[in-house]
This record gives structure tokens, sequence and C-alpha cells, in this order.
């Protein structure tokens, strides 16, 4: 898949889910699928929120894109060269200077290939990537120094710069057909991930992110000050690909994004985000394509995402420093993308601590061999954090492994004294060809899934029993699996 081009790769992936119509059908009761049901008995009623579908459309009226000036500013003016050799960070970073002195605008990277290092957008800049054009990131650390105030996997710190980064500003944008290629591979940045989790890649002993992961964790647990956090070199922690940090009106629309260090898209504590029509192609450990991190109104639209991690994974900070930041992510609308391998379609957590709420999927397609679930929820009582309202509809599933996940046992299981909280999920017109399991709910038993609809939905083809544990006021009405009514109800 990765020579093919976006219309080949949309064609190939919209053609492998079919176009098989399923009628819902009537009535309801207990259901079996390849198997004995494993079910704790619900009970209660259904949690009710005051939120529903309307919602959507509201979070899109309350988006406002950046507001760029009409300036343009030519990449090679400033004496980059397309050739792929010559280093062209100096040539970005006085384009940009140029671009801001002037109130803003727009710096053009015209066909050809740019080698560079770090690049650092200021407020009212778009990065425009003609098509033709491809901004190939050097894989030498030294080009992501100094140290810049970066979230990692949940966590404050000061560590390598993304290779696309901005913090503190309004309207900012990156746009345009180009390719940004992060120069990732079995041989620079992915190995960092270590040991357990490597496939081929070469390994060099002791660089690898483990010992900084777990001070990482200290650090944050005794509320050490983030400016005190240093994670740079030495450290072995990847950057992200494209980090907007507490900004305001940002805009992705029209790249494509492969070879990413660590996650590809992660818009952190930030307002009014727009991702549109965006591919991002990235098979390397913990590449999840767009993760947006306590933020709020945010629309993620026409994209696709085949990932080695989540395909879209909300999240909201990690454990003692989630918490400690406190805000969560809300108002969020995923609407008419595609998802071909990763972890998981859409996914809220794990880094979750500090809750999720309002986030509406609708008209997306998801289907690979590669796909482990299509909608997941993982936490557990380390993470704690309230995920609620979240509402997914017209889904349609070719081939997945597990189709609707929630699970309070991820990682650390239930270890620590911050129960999760999930209610009012709401999933509508699933239609699904080919899976292991159609539901794997587990929740604990003092804090149980609380509110779960599922209503006009088909999974077919289902190889496995579900399981449901400790379910509260969930309820499936007019759900066929395997060709037989399928239920549970309290």
């Amino acid at each position: 898949m990765a020579n093919l081009t976006r219309r080949q790769f949309t064609a190939a992936l919209v053609g492998g889910l079919g176009a098989t119509a399923l009628s819902a059908l009537t009535g309801c009761r207990l259901g079996t699928e390849a198997g004995e049901l494993t079910a704790a008995k619900p009970s209660g009623a259904a949690v009710r929120s005051g939120v529903d579908w309307s919602m959507a459309a509201d979070i899109r009226r309350a988006i406002s894109l950046p507001r760029i000036p009409p300036n343009d500013f030519i990449l090679t003016d400033f004496g980059a060269m397309g050739d792929g050799l010559t280093d062209c960070t100096e040539a970005f970073r006085k384009a940009i200077a140029a671009c801001t002195a002037q109130g803003g605008g727009r710096v053009v990277v015209p066909a050809g290939v740019y080698a560079t290092g770090a690049i650092h957008l200021d407020a009212n800049i778009e990065l425009h990537v003609q098509e033709g054009a491809r901004i190939a990131f050097s894989t030498d650390p030294k080009k992501y120094l100094p140290a810049v105030f970066t979230r990692w996997e949940g966590m404050e710190m000061m560590g390598y710069s993304p290779l696309i980064y901005a913090h503190g500003v309004e309207n900012v944008a990156v746009t345009g057909m180009g390719i940004l290629d992060g120069g990732a591979d079995e041989g620079t940045w992915w190995p960092w991930k270590g040991d357990a989790n490597s496939r081929h890649w070469s390994l060099i002993e002791g660089e690898d992110q483990a010992a900084a992961r777990r001070s990482l964790e200290r650090d944050a647990d005794a509320n050490l000050p983030p400016s005190q956090r240093m994670y740079a070199e030495g450290s072995w922690l990847r950057p992200s690909f494209i980090q907007f940090y507490s900004c305001k009106n940002v805009l992705i629309e029209g790249v494509t994004l492969i070879n990413s260090p660590f996650w590809l898209l992660h818009p952190v504590l930030s307002e009014n985000v727009t991702v549109r029509g965006v591919t991002c192609h990235s098979h390397g450990p913990n590449n999840d394509g767009c993760d947006p991190e306590s933020c709020r109104n945010v629309l993620i639209e026409d994209c696709l995402f085949d990932t080695g991690d989540d395909c879209i994974a909300i999240k909201s900070g990690r454990n003692a420093d989630g918490r400690r930041v406190n805000v969560p992510s809300e108002n969020i609308v995923v609407a008419n993308c595609r998802m071909a391998d990763g972890h998981g379609g859409v996914v809220l957590g794990s880094e979750i601590s500090g809750g999720v709420r309002n986030v509406f999927v609708e008209n997306c397609e998801m289907s690979s061999e590669h796909l482990e679930r299509a909608i997941r929820i993982k936490t557990n009582s380390v993470r704690g954090g309230v995920i609620e309202n979240f509402y997914v509809r017209d889904l349609r599933i070719g081939q997945v492994q597990d189709a609707v996940v929630v699970n309070f046992y991820y990682e650390e299981g239930d270890a620590g004294d911050f129960l999760p909280v999930v209610r009012n999920i709401h999933l509508d017109n699933i239609r699904c060809q080919q899976a292991r399991r159609a539901f794997y709910i587990r929740g604990y038993q003092r804090s149980p899934v609380q509110g779960l609809t599922v209503t006009n939905s088909s999974f077919e083809q289902v190889a496995e029993a579900s399981v449901i544990e400790h379910l509260d006021g969930g309820l499936a009405r007019h759900v066929n699996v395997n060709g037989k009514q399928f239920s549970f109800k309290g």
C-alpha cells in the first residue's frame, strides 16, 4: 500500500468494504454468536445527558478557521534548493521570519524535495506545500534541538521539537497537496521504541525509551514542574510529527504524512482545530494518525488513515499529569474518514485522565486484516477520567478483529485509585461484514459502563461470542449478529 496514490488508496479501501445492503430487524432478545454470550446481568436505566446529534452541527458552526493574510513568501526566494540534498532549515526560518514581519501570510513550498530540520510556525502563518513538493525531514536528532515544551504520551516535559511545531499562537495552518516525509524507518527513530515492540529494525544497546519513560512518569507523579523535566538529547523519546500546542484556529488540510517518528498529528490544549483531507500513511511504533489531546472544538473529516497504531485517538493527559492539567477533550466531530491498518479506528484513551466528552463520529469506513478494533475506549483505574456523550452512526466496517470495545483493563488493569467513568454511548446503523467479536465490553463491578445503546446494526461473519461484563443501562435494539437477533437490556 506504500506505493498507492491517494486516489488508488481510496478506491482500494472503499472497494474492499463492498456494498451489501443489510436491513434492520424488529424485536430483540438475548442473542448468541458462535457460542454462549458471556455477560453480567445489567440493571438500571440508561443515562441521559441532554446531548444529542444536533450538537455536532453546533460544533461545526463554532469552529473558526485561521485567518491568514494574503501574502505569499516563496521558499526558494530565501535560499532553499529543492534538490533533496541542500539543508533548507535556515531557508524555512528566514521565510517564516519575513512572513511574520509582514503580519503573516503563506510560506509556499514549490515542487521539489526540501531537506530540513524542525520547522517552527508563528501566528498568522500558513505553511503551504504545493503538489509535487516534498519536505524531507532530517533523522539527525540534533536538528530538533533546543528542547521545546511538549507533551509526550500525555505528560508535559522539555523534549525534542516536533518536526512541525507551534506554541501559543493563533491562526496557524499546514496545507497543500504535497508530502511531508518524516524519514523514520527501521534504522532511524523507530528503534528507540525498544526491544519489547521491535519488529526487525536494528537496535543499539541503551538507545531506547524505556528508562526515560519510567523517569518521566516518576517526575509527573512527584509533581516536578514540567520546565524541569528535561528529556531531549540522550532520552530517546521520539518527537511527534506535527504538534500545535496551546494554539487557536488551527487548520491541517490536504497534505500527506509518511514515515513519522511518533504520533503524526498532535494538537494539544488547542481550540478550533480542523483536520481535513489529510492522508496519514506510517507504520512505525506509536504511529497514531491524529491525537487531539485536551482540545476543544475539533473537526476531523475526509481523511485517510493507514497507521501503525490508532487511526484517531482522543486523549487528555496521563495519570497524575493529566489530573494536574485537568482539561478534557470536548466537542469533537469525526466525519467521512477512511481507516485501514491500525490498532483502532476511532479511539478514546488511553491517556484520558482529564476526561473526554461530546464526541460525534459519522459516515466513516474501516477495513483491514490489520485493523484490530473499530470503535474503542481504553482506560483503567490508574488513568481514571470521565468519558461521556460518545455518539457513532452510519459506520461501515469491512474486516476487523473486534468491532466495539470498551475496556477498563488496558495495560495496568485495575491497579489504581481513580475509577474510570464511561457513560452515555450511542451507536446506530453500524454495518460490519466480518469480525472476531462484535462486542468486547469490560467495566468494573464498582464502576460499570453506563448507558450503552446500540440500534439498527448488523454484524456478520462473527467468529466468537461477545464478552460483556458490568454494563448498567445497556440496550440493544434491532441488532443482528450472524443472522440472529441480539440484545442486552437493562
